[in-house]
Protein backbone atom coordinates (compact mmCIF):
# COMPACT_ATOMS: atom_id res chain seq x y z
CA UNK A 1 0.00 0.00 0.00
CA UNK A 2 2.83 2.38 0.91
CA UNK A 3 4.54 1.73 -2.43
CA UNK A 4 1.26 2.35 -4.25
CA UNK A 5 0.82 5.74 -2.57
CA UNK A 6 4.42 6.70 -3.33
CA UNK A 7 3.94 5.69 -6.95
CA UNK A 8 0.78 7.78 -7.17
CA UNK A 9 2.43 10.93 -5.86
CA UNK A 10 5.46 10.26 -8.03
CA UNK A 11 3.20 10.13 -11.07
CA UNK A 12 1.51 13.38 -10.04
CA UNK A 13 4.92 15.04 -9.71
CA UNK A 14 5.99 13.85 -13.17
CA UNK A 15 2.73 15.04 -14.76
CA UNK A 16 3.03 18.41 -12.99
CA UNK A 17 6.63 18.88 -14.19
CA UNK A 18 5.64 17.92 -17.73
CA UNK A 19 2.74 20.39 -17.74
CA UNK A 20 4.97 23.14 -16.38
CA UNK A 21 7.60 22.44 -19.04
CA UNK A 22 4.94 22.62 -21.74
CA UNK A 23 3.72 25.96 -20.41
CA UNK A 24 7.24 27.41 -20.29
CA UNK A 25 7.91 26.17 -23.85
CA UNK A 26 4.71 27.83 -25.05
CA UNK A 27 5.73 31.05 -23.30
CA UNK A 28 9.19 30.97 -24.87
CA UNK A 29 7.58 30.58 -28.30
CA UNK A 30 5.85 33.95 -27.88
CA UNK A 31 9.31 35.48 -28.32
CA UNK A 32 8.65 39.17 -27.67
CA UNK A 33 11.59 41.33 -28.70
CA UNK A 34 12.56 44.21 -26.42
CA UNK A 35 14.90 47.01 -27.42
CA UNK A 36 15.50 49.26 -24.43
CA UNK A 37 15.75 52.96 -25.30
CA UNK A 38 18.62 54.52 -23.34
CA UNK A 39 17.20 57.99 -22.83
CA UNK A 40 19.61 58.49 -19.94
CA UNK A 41 22.49 58.33 -22.40
CA UNK A 42 20.70 60.21 -25.18
CA UNK A 43 20.02 63.13 -22.85
CA UNK A 44 23.35 62.90 -21.05
CA UNK A 45 25.31 63.15 -24.30
CA UNK A 46 23.07 65.77 -25.91
CA UNK A 47 23.82 69.36 -26.86
CA UNK A 48 21.29 72.17 -26.59
CA UNK A 49 20.68 71.82 -30.34
CA UNK A 50 19.49 68.24 -29.77
CA UNK A 51 16.62 69.27 -27.50
CA UNK A 52 13.92 69.66 -30.21
CA UNK A 53 14.61 66.14 -31.47
CA UNK A 54 14.57 64.63 -27.98
CA UNK A 55 11.40 66.47 -27.00
CA UNK A 56 9.67 65.19 -30.12
CA UNK A 57 10.72 61.59 -29.46
CA UNK A 58 10.07 61.68 -25.68
CA UNK A 59 7.43 64.36 -25.00
CA UNK A 60 6.32 62.63 -21.78
CA UNK A 61 9.78 63.19 -20.30
CA UNK A 62 9.68 66.95 -20.87
CA UNK A 63 6.86 68.48 -18.79
CA UNK A 64 5.52 71.64 -20.41
CA UNK A 65 5.85 73.62 -17.18
CA UNK A 66 9.64 73.66 -17.76
CA UNK A 67 10.99 75.76 -20.62
CA UNK A 68 14.03 75.02 -22.77
CA UNK A 69 16.27 77.10 -20.52
CA UNK A 70 15.56 74.65 -17.69
CA UNK A 71 16.60 71.64 -19.78
CA UNK A 72 19.71 73.37 -21.14
CA UNK A 73 20.75 74.17 -17.58
CA UNK A 74 20.16 70.54 -16.64
CA UNK A 75 22.45 69.39 -19.43
CA UNK A 76 25.23 71.43 -17.81
CA UNK A 77 24.36 70.48 -14.22
CA UNK A 78 27.24 68.77 -12.42
CA UNK A 79 24.98 66.32 -10.56
CA UNK A 80 23.26 65.33 -13.79
CA UNK A 81 26.64 64.73 -15.43
CA UNK A 82 27.69 62.59 -12.47
CA UNK A 83 24.50 60.55 -12.68
CA UNK A 84 25.10 59.93 -16.38
CA UNK A 85 28.72 58.98 -15.78
CA UNK A 86 27.89 56.49 -13.02
CA UNK A 87 24.92 54.89 -14.80
CA UNK A 88 27.01 54.65 -17.96
CA UNK A 89 29.73 52.78 -16.07
CA UNK A 90 27.24 50.40 -14.45
CA UNK A 91 25.15 49.82 -17.57
CA UNK A 92 27.49 49.88 -20.53
CA UNK A 93 25.60 46.86 -21.84
CA UNK A 94 21.89 46.29 -21.18
CA UNK A 95 21.51 42.98 -23.06
CA UNK A 96 21.12 40.72 -20.00
CA UNK A 97 18.41 42.92 -18.51
CA UNK A 98 16.68 43.16 -21.90
CA UNK A 99 16.47 39.35 -21.91
CA UNK A 100 14.97 39.34 -18.43
CA UNK A 101 12.38 41.91 -19.49
CA UNK A 102 11.59 39.87 -22.59
CA UNK A 103 10.98 36.86 -20.37
CA UNK A 104 8.62 38.88 -18.19
CA UNK A 105 6.74 40.22 -21.21
CA UNK A 106 6.42 36.74 -22.71
CA UNK A 107 4.82 35.54 -19.47
CA UNK A 108 2.52 38.56 -19.35
CA UNK A 109 1.38 37.92 -22.93
CA UNK A 110 0.72 34.24 -22.18
CA UNK A 111 -1.42 34.89 -19.10
CA UNK A 112 -2.96 38.17 -20.29
CA UNK A 113 -3.50 37.97 -24.03
CA UNK A 114 -4.58 41.61 -24.13
CA UNK A 115 -1.10 42.70 -23.00
CA UNK A 116 0.84 44.73 -25.56
CA UNK A 117 4.58 45.24 -24.95
CA UNK A 118 5.37 48.88 -24.16
CA UNK A 119 8.36 50.98 -25.07
CA UNK A 120 10.99 50.41 -22.38
CA UNK A 121 13.00 53.52 -21.59
CA UNK A 122 15.82 54.09 -19.12
CA UNK A 123 16.36 57.45 -17.47
CA UNK A 124 17.78 59.03 -14.33
CA UNK A 125 15.74 60.52 -11.51
CA UNK A 126 18.22 62.02 -9.06
CA UNK A 127 17.70 58.82 -7.03
CA UNK A 128 13.94 59.18 -6.64
CA UNK A 129 13.68 55.70 -5.14
CA UNK A 130 9.93 56.02 -4.53
CA UNK A 131 9.46 56.04 -8.31
CA UNK A 132 12.11 53.65 -9.55
CA UNK A 133 9.77 52.20 -12.18
CA UNK A 134 6.76 53.82 -13.85
CA UNK A 135 4.43 51.79 -16.07
CA UNK A 136 1.56 52.80 -18.36
CA UNK A 137 -0.22 50.96 -21.16
CA UNK A 138 2.37 52.13 -23.69
CA UNK A 139 5.61 52.90 -21.84
CA UNK A 140 7.74 51.50 -19.02
CA UNK A 141 10.29 53.91 -17.55
CA UNK A 142 13.17 52.61 -15.44
CA UNK A 143 15.21 55.11 -13.43
CA UNK A 144 18.47 53.18 -13.43
CA UNK A 145 20.28 55.51 -11.05
CA UNK A 146 18.32 53.60 -8.37
CA UNK A 147 20.07 50.34 -9.28
CA UNK A 148 23.78 51.00 -8.89
CA UNK A 149 24.39 48.61 -5.99
CA UNK A 150 23.33 49.20 -2.39
CA UNK A 151 26.78 50.43 -1.35
CA UNK A 152 27.08 53.11 -4.05
CA UNK A 153 28.08 56.49 -2.70
CA UNK A 154 24.94 58.07 -4.20
CA UNK A 155 22.97 56.29 -1.50
CA UNK A 156 24.82 57.56 1.53
CA UNK A 157 22.24 58.84 3.98
CA UNK A 158 19.52 56.47 2.73
CA UNK A 159 18.57 53.89 5.35
CA UNK A 160 20.07 50.46 4.78
CA UNK A 161 16.73 48.62 4.62
CA UNK A 162 15.64 50.93 1.79
CA UNK A 163 18.81 50.77 -0.32
CA UNK A 164 19.30 47.02 0.20
CA UNK A 165 17.45 46.35 -3.07
CA UNK A 166 19.13 49.04 -5.17
CA UNK A 167 20.64 46.24 -7.27
CA UNK A 168 20.37 45.59 -11.01
CA UNK A 169 18.83 42.15 -10.29
CA UNK A 170 15.80 43.94 -8.87
CA UNK A 171 14.94 45.86 -12.04
CA UNK A 172 12.78 43.12 -13.55
CA UNK A 173 11.33 42.32 -10.10
CA UNK A 174 10.23 45.93 -9.62
CA UNK A 175 8.86 46.00 -13.16
CA UNK A 176 6.79 42.86 -12.45
CA UNK A 177 5.49 44.43 -9.22
CA UNK A 178 4.22 47.43 -11.17
CA UNK A 179 2.39 45.19 -13.63
CA UNK A 180 0.90 43.25 -10.73
CA UNK A 181 -0.64 46.51 -9.50
CA UNK A 182 -2.38 46.82 -12.88
CA UNK A 183 -3.91 43.34 -12.77
CA UNK A 184 -4.83 43.01 -9.09
CA UNK A 185 -8.41 44.02 -8.39
CA UNK A 186 -8.88 44.78 -4.72
CA UNK A 187 -10.65 48.14 -4.33
CA UNK A 188 -10.67 48.41 -0.54
CA UNK A 189 -8.02 47.40 1.95
CA UNK A 190 -9.38 47.90 5.43
CA UNK A 191 -7.98 45.08 7.53
CA UNK A 192 -4.50 43.68 8.06
CA UNK A 193 -5.65 40.56 6.19
CA UNK A 194 -6.68 42.69 3.20
CA UNK A 195 -3.15 44.07 2.92
CA UNK A 196 -1.56 40.69 3.55
CA UNK A 197 -3.57 39.14 0.71
CA UNK A 198 -2.96 42.10 -1.60
CA UNK A 199 0.80 41.72 -1.32
CA UNK A 200 0.43 37.95 -1.33
CA UNK A 201 -1.25 38.29 -4.74
CA UNK A 202 1.59 40.53 -5.90
CA UNK A 203 4.25 38.06 -4.76
CA UNK A 204 2.44 35.08 -6.29
CA UNK A 205 2.17 37.08 -9.52
CA UNK A 206 5.97 37.40 -9.44
CA UNK A 207 6.27 33.63 -8.85
CA UNK A 208 4.41 33.04 -12.11
CA UNK A 209 5.97 35.84 -14.14
CA UNK A 210 9.57 35.47 -12.95
CA UNK A 211 10.23 31.74 -12.46
CA UNK A 212 13.98 32.21 -13.01
CA UNK A 213 14.38 34.58 -10.06
CA UNK A 214 14.77 33.40 -6.47
CA UNK A 215 12.09 33.71 -3.81
CA UNK A 216 14.38 36.06 -1.89
CA UNK A 217 14.63 38.37 -4.92
CA UNK A 218 10.87 38.38 -5.44
CA UNK A 219 10.17 39.59 -1.91
CA UNK A 220 13.33 41.68 -1.66
CA UNK A 221 14.89 39.76 1.22
CA UNK A 222 18.40 38.51 1.72
CA UNK A 223 18.70 34.72 1.88
CA UNK A 224 19.15 34.99 5.66
CA UNK A 225 15.98 37.06 6.02
CA UNK A 226 14.03 34.54 3.95
CA UNK A 227 15.40 31.71 6.07
CA UNK A 228 14.28 33.55 9.22
CA UNK A 229 10.66 34.07 8.13
CA UNK A 230 10.47 30.48 6.84
CA UNK A 231 11.78 29.09 10.13
CA UNK A 232 9.46 31.35 12.16
CA UNK A 233 6.37 31.10 9.98
CA UNK A 234 4.36 29.21 12.62
CA UNK A 235 5.32 31.72 15.33
CA UNK A 236 4.35 34.72 13.19
CA UNK A 237 1.01 33.13 12.35
CA UNK A 238 0.30 32.26 15.99
CA UNK A 239 1.13 35.83 16.99
CA UNK A 240 -1.40 37.20 14.47
CA UNK A 241 -4.10 34.74 15.53
CA UNK A 242 -3.67 35.03 19.30
CA UNK A 243 -3.85 38.82 19.15
CA UNK A 244 -6.76 38.76 16.69
CA UNK A 245 -4.91 40.97 14.21
CA UNK A 246 -6.17 39.57 10.90
CA UNK A 247 -9.41 41.52 10.85
CA UNK A 248 -8.09 44.49 12.82
CA UNK A 249 -8.54 47.82 11.01
CA UNK A 250 -5.82 49.70 12.91
CA UNK A 251 -3.67 51.19 10.12
CA UNK A 252 -0.68 51.29 12.46
CA UNK A 253 -0.38 47.58 11.77
CA UNK A 254 0.84 48.41 8.26
CA UNK A 255 3.94 50.06 9.68
CA UNK A 256 4.52 47.08 11.93
CA UNK A 257 4.06 44.21 9.46
CA UNK A 258 3.42 45.36 5.87
CA UNK A 259 5.40 48.46 4.90
CA UNK A 260 9.17 48.49 4.29
CA UNK A 261 11.00 48.70 7.61
CA UNK A 262 14.31 47.57 9.13
CA UNK A 263 12.39 44.96 11.15
CA UNK A 264 8.84 43.92 12.00
CA UNK A 265 7.42 45.21 15.27
CA UNK A 266 6.18 42.39 17.48
CA UNK A 267 7.17 44.51 20.49
CA UNK A 268 9.29 41.61 21.69
CA UNK A 269 12.95 42.53 21.86
CA UNK A 270 14.30 39.05 21.17
CA UNK A 271 12.19 38.81 18.01
CA UNK A 272 12.18 42.38 16.67
CA UNK A 273 15.97 42.61 16.45
CA UNK A 274 16.14 39.45 14.32
CA UNK A 275 13.08 39.76 12.11
CA UNK A 276 13.03 41.43 8.68
CA UNK A 277 10.34 43.95 7.82
CA UNK A 278 7.16 43.08 5.90
CA UNK A 279 6.50 39.69 7.52
CA UNK A 280 2.79 40.28 6.85
CA UNK A 281 3.52 40.32 3.13
CA UNK A 282 5.35 37.02 3.48
CA UNK A 283 2.44 35.34 5.32
CA UNK A 284 0.00 36.71 2.74
CA UNK A 285 2.20 35.12 0.05
CA UNK A 286 1.93 31.74 1.75
CA UNK A 287 -1.85 32.05 2.07
CA UNK A 288 -2.28 32.92 -1.61
CA UNK A 289 0.09 30.09 -2.62
CA UNK A 290 -1.96 27.64 -0.53
CA UNK A 291 -5.16 28.94 -2.13
CA UNK A 292 -3.80 28.37 -5.63
CA UNK A 293 -2.57 24.90 -4.69
CA UNK A 294 -5.88 23.81 -3.17
CA UNK A 295 -8.32 25.36 -5.65
CA UNK A 296 -8.81 25.05 -9.40
CA UNK A 297 -8.66 28.74 -10.34
CA UNK A 298 -6.72 30.70 -12.91
CA UNK A 299 -4.23 33.44 -12.13
CA UNK A 300 -6.67 36.03 -13.48
CA UNK A 301 -9.48 34.75 -11.26
CA UNK A 302 -7.29 34.76 -8.17
CA UNK A 303 -6.18 38.35 -8.74
CA UNK A 304 -9.85 39.41 -8.62
CA UNK A 305 -10.94 37.23 -5.70
CA UNK A 306 -11.89 38.81 -2.38
CA UNK A 307 -9.27 38.48 0.39
CA UNK A 308 -11.65 36.75 2.78
CA UNK A 309 -12.59 34.17 0.11
CA UNK A 310 -8.92 33.45 -0.55
CA UNK A 311 -8.24 33.11 3.17
CA UNK A 312 -11.27 30.89 3.86
CA UNK A 313 -10.57 28.54 0.93
CA UNK A 314 -6.78 28.45 1.21
CA UNK A 315 -6.56 25.72 3.89
CA UNK A 316 -3.39 27.51 4.91
CA UNK A 317 -1.25 25.82 7.55
CA UNK A 318 2.07 27.43 8.49
CA UNK A 319 5.30 25.47 8.39
CA UNK A 320 6.31 24.10 11.77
Amino acid sequence: MKNLVLSFFGLLFIVSCKNQTEVENAIADINIDVSVERFDQFFGNAQSSDLPRLKQAYPFLFPEKYNDAFWIAKLEDSLQKELIRETGKAYQNFDAIEQEIEGLFNHLKYYFTEFNPPRVITTTSSVDYRNKVIVTDTIAIIAIDNYLGNDHYFYEGIQKFIRSNFEKEQIVVDLAAKYAEHYIYQPQRKTLLDDMIYFGKQLYFKDVMLPSTTQAQRIGYTSNQLDWVTANEAYIWRYFIERELLFDTDRKLLGRFINPAPFSKFYLEQIDTKSPGRVGQYIGWQIVSAYMKNNEVSLKEMLRTRPEDIFNKSKFKPRK
